[in-house]
């Protein structure tokens, strides 16, 4: 007590302690909470009415009182009662030491008094980290990372907030900053190690909560990178480098591996096409399309850190199905004269290159590459009499066929004229199923008619060759109630043309 005021404060002042420890890891986030008695009365006896405030001296000394740590508590009465209890709370201890405390009372006029009896306890954890030891991150390749978690737990009763920290290469990924409200609630950290170089590291995890820290070590090692490339082999078809297949699709089957494990598995066609295959140490790639000729096909394994293996298979397509050909105009047993058109149809699994037609086994105009297929003879350069007509079709891959020959007579000079006949007096009887054309032309001519749902026809009756001036044509095998096209053609002994404007009927119900 300093001063000259006879009536000192202080003459009942004793203190208690209520201490534990709850950790004994070494830190300064550790805790006192220390409560005490006020006092009532002045040192002369006298009724205590001017209390301002309380000092809580502690240390790790015997007598810490008076001395230079202490906490001022200001108190919540200037005139205490019988047996008032007062708590507070020192904070910033290291956890685990033993702390000395005395508390002595200060009045308005600044006078304090002696110091209370003295009481020492540990100093407890306010907040624990677990785990509270080393955190090994074990071998990390470098230019990758790994993640491990350490939790926050509030060991006091009431609410903590602070940050967490720590050294590169390590980092806090979440769980920082953290509030933790009420006794035993937690809050994870997630701590990650990404490694720059190949070497051990070491560095502090720092928690700093209520005025105090609290640290743990994190270690890890960087490795070298990995850089082996995956193995991949081709299995199915073959083993062996080349295939020749006559199918249009393909698929292949196969292994492979890696020091680290193989992520993916792809494939490709030099000639076009690429996808993904199923399965990687045990992979299939499915439906792989095929170019006539050679295929390059290409597997490539990649593993986790990027590196690739590639295997390749050289695969060829060989066609050996010849196409179809027929020649479709003339007709078989046509007279022809003048300059008419001679065209067929082909078709091939994988494609015509082109139709090459013949007039008796020699080539008559250029080979048509593009459909349709179709090439002017001019007749009057052929002798008059009986010819062959035939046409040969090549496909890509130079398989080749011949089309059923057709004979047709040229008749140049028996040509009355280049007239066509003129038709005229047309008649249609109609039936549910069918329908009876009749027509006249000037001169004798063939008979024939074209006919169809549109004005495209599509459909002819069997040519009549007999040349007639008076003609009829039946139609069969229609449906009933259906409207349909037609049109009629006759042609003369001069092979002269001549087909009507369109006509329509409906046929019965």
């Amino acid at each position: 007590m300093s001063g000259t005021n006879t009536r000192s404060v202080g003459a009942r002042l004793g203190l208690a302690l209520l201490l534990f420890l709850l950790m004994t890891t070494p830190s300064s986030a550790g805790i006192l909470d220390a409560t005490w008695t006020a006092p009532v009365t002045n040192t002369d006896g006298s009724r205590l009415i001017d209390l301002a405030s309380y000092r809580l001296y502690y240390g790790t000394q015997n007598a810490p009182c008076p001395g230079s740590s202490w906490a001022q508590v200001a108190s919540p009465t200037s005139s205490p009662g019988p047996n008032q209890s007062l708590s507070f709370r020192l904070t910033g201890l290291a956890t685990g030491g033993l702390y000395r405390v005395a508390v002595s009372a200060v009045d308005a006029a600044g006078l304090e008094s002696a110091c209370s009896n003295l009481a020492s306890a540990l100093a407890r954890a306010e907040f624990s980290l677990s785990p509270a030891g080393p955190v090994n991150f074990g071998s990390v390749s470098v230019g990758t990372f790994a993640d491990q978690t350490v939790n926050l737990t509030n060991t006091s009763d009431g609410t903590i907030s602070g940050t967490v920290s720590v050294g590169a290469p390590f980092s806090i990924v979440s769980g920082t900053p953290f509030t933790l409200a009420g006794l035993g609630t937690s809050q994870a950290v997630k701590v990650r190690f990404t490694p720059t170089s190949a070497a051990t590291v070491s560095t502090n995890l720092t928690v700093a909560a209520g005025g105090g820290t609290v640290s743990a070590v994190m270690t890890g090692s960087g490795v070298a990178g990995d850089s082996l490339p995956p193995t991949v082999a081709i299995t199915s078809p073959t083993l062996g480098p080349a295939y020749t297949t006559t199918g249009t699709s393909l698929t292949l089957q196969g292994t492979a591996s890696d020091n680290v494990g193989v992520t993916q598995v792809a494939w490709a066609n030099s000639r076009g096409g690429s996808g993904t295959a199923t399965g990687t140490s045990n992979w299939t790639a499915a439906g792989i399309g095929l170019r006539l000729g050679s295929n390059t096909l290409s597997v490539t394994a990649w593993d986790g850190t990027g590196n690739t293996g590639t295997a390749t298979l050289t695969v060829t397509l060989s066609d050996t199905t010849p196409p179809t050909v027929a020649v479709t105009a003339p007709v078989a047993g046509a007279t022809v004269a003048g300059t008419v058109s001679v065209s067929g149809g082909a078709t091939d699994n994988v494609g015509v290159a082109g139709v090459q037609f013949k007039l008796d086994g020699v080539s008559l105009g250029a080979e048509m590459t593009m459909a349709p297929y179709a090439v002017t003879w001019n007749t009057t350069a052929t002798a008059d009499g009986p010819h062959v007509l035939t046409a040969v079709a090549r496909d890509t891959a130079g398989n080749t066929a011949t089309a059923s020959a057709i004979s047709v007579t040229v008749a140049n000079a028996a040509r009355i004229d280049g007239t066509a006949p003129t038709i005229s007096q047309v008649s249609l009887s109609v039936t549910s199923s069918g329908a009876t054309i009749g027509w006249t032309t000037s001169e004798p001519s063939d008979t024939q008619v074209a006919y169809g749902l549109t004005r495209s026809y599509g459909s002819l009756t069997s040519l009549s060759s007999t040349l007639q001036t008076s003609h009829s044509q039946a139609i069969t095998g229609l449906t009933p109630n259906t409207w349909y096209h037609f049109r009629i053609r006759s042609r003369d002994a001069a092979g002269n043309l001549t087909s009507s404007g369109d006509f329509r009927f409906k046929t019965r119900r």
